[in-house]
């Protein structure tokens, strides 16, 4: 995410960031040519919650969620994952341990006096 676009979204107030994922959920709807019924009706929840949601009312985040599964939007969760990532140090510590090349081959002289027993 880029500073500009993290920026525009701190300065707006929650009712905004509210509306602005209602708008997102009905333009895909609109897009997808569905109603609110059948939206509604596909995730289990009523058509007034739909409604709620997509005009930036307070709604679950369950039934986000669902909607979000049913408009087959769920790819913008993404965002919320969480990888394990190294840190520069623990990287340089492994670049160091890590072998540069192969050890020469030993030619094992067997001892005259061992005699595989």
């Amino acid at each position: 995410m880029n500073d500009k676009s993290y920026n525009r979204w701190v300065g707006m107030s929650d009712k905004s960031i509210i509306e602005t994922i209602g708008n997102f959920i009905k333009h895909h709807r609109l897009n997808q040519n569905k109603s609110q019924n059948e939206v509604a009706s596909s995730a289990g929840i009523s058509r007034s919650t739909l409604s709620l949601l997509e005009r930036g009312e307070k709604v679950r985040i369950d039934s986000l969620i669902q909607v979000l599964r049913v408009l087959d939007l769920l790819y913008i969760m993404e965002v919320f994952k969480i990888e394990s990532q190294i840190s520069p140090i623990e990287y340089a510590k492994m670049k160091i341990k890590q072998r540069k090349q192969a050890s020469p081959k030993k030619n094992r002289v067997p001892n005259k006096e061992d005699l595989g027993w």
